[in-house]
């Protein structure tokens, strides 16, 4: 999958439409990793075929048909607030 410090690995909990993870790609690509794999448990088949050909390496577990959107497929989704996103930044860069 994704080793050494040349490879990017970007994960979402779910893509719908890929923009976004368009954008981290690009991001992802201006570093000149020798690799960047996406990894998410679920994407619409046509966004999921438009990803598999701007990363290395796609691992998508499902591509649900119809799709609805990504919250319809968990049991609880609950929305990531911007204090938690700060507080896990936090920790990564302690961590480092």
């Amino acid at each position: 999958m994704c080793s050494g410090p040349s490879c990017i690995l970007l994960v979402d909990d779910g893509v719908a439409t890929g923009a976004t993870m368009r954008v981290a790609i690009a991001a992802a690509r201006y570093q000149q990793p020798a690799k960047v794999v996406v990894a998410v448990p679920l994407a619409p088949a046509d966004t999921a075929h438009q990803l598999a050909q701007e990363a290395d390496q796609l691992i998508c577990l499902a591509t649900p048909e119809p799709f609805v959107a990504i919250g319809h497929w968990y049991r609880d989704f609950p929305q990531v607030t911007d204090d938690q996103v700060r507080a896990q930044l936090a920790m990564s860069q302690s961590a480092s």
